[in-house]
């Protein structure tokens, strides 16, 4: 069977999102799951790969539910390793389980499948030129993530709500703020869940958009 690996910029196995990628791939693919933090104590990660002032900011989900924050900086080498890895495996197509940004990174035969490369573009053309609203988890990106988006003659509203926080009130506070102000959402995160997409939209009445989800109906078109 083919293989396609995914990595997670946390650990893995992501029992929370691999189910919505499995879904999609309909059983054509075997998912191989690797993560940055593979083997790291959350102690080790506060310690060594925590944010400095002015730092691209990310987070993910450990094996234990717990979440961490941390410098794309000081993750990046880990995360290049970890695709060389998947590439020593024979894997053919890697899926970067993160909508970040990560500039530089490489392959030598492998296709490597970037989130922050599909999502952005896909998005303007289902959005066109009404109102875009996005959630993301954490405050920092409401500022680090705006070029992402700019280059596409995007500027949303952005709120916040973090996927790994089990708190249905951030959720609720975040599609308050956006839904006089959107006219689609997106969810921009790996580490949203279908649960996550449902209760936004059941709060606003819009459309939104599951970044794991358009990814892995994208993703099983390349199988």
């Amino acid at each position: 069977m083919v293989k396609l690996g995914m990595i997670t910029i946390g650990q893995a196995p992501r029992t929370d999102v691999a189910p919505i990628i499995e879904k999609y791939l309909g059983g054509r693919a075997e998912l191989v799951q690797v993560g940055v933090l593979d083997g790291l104590a959350k102690e080790y990660i506060e310690e060594n790969l925590f944010p400095e002032e002015n730092d691209y900011v990310l987070t993910s989900r450990l094996t234990n539910g717990n979440s961490v924050v941390m410098s794309r900086a000081k993750i990046q080498p880990i995360l290049q390793n970890k695709i060389n890895e998947l590439e020593d495996q024979g894997i053919k197509q890697i899926l970067l389980l993160c909508t970040g940004v990560f500039p530089g990174l490489k392959t030598q035969s492998s296709y490597l499948i970037e989130p922050d490369h599909i999502i952005p573009p896909a998005v303007k053309a289902m959005v066109g030129h009404r109102r875009f609203g996005v959630i993301v988890p954490l405050m920092e990106q409401k500022e680090n993530l705006k070029p992402k988006y700019s280059p596409f003659g995007m500027e949303p509203c952005f709120a916040v709500a973090s996927p790994y926080k089990n708190d249905l009130a951030n959720f609720h506070q975040a599609a308050n703020e956006l839904k006089d102000k959107a006219d689609i959402i997106l969810l921009d995160c790996m580490g949203y869940t279908e649960a996550a997409r449902d209760l936004v939209s059941e709060a606003t009445g819009l459309p939104v958009i599951l970044s794991n989800a358009i990814m892995a109906k994208l993703v099983s078109e390349m199988i």
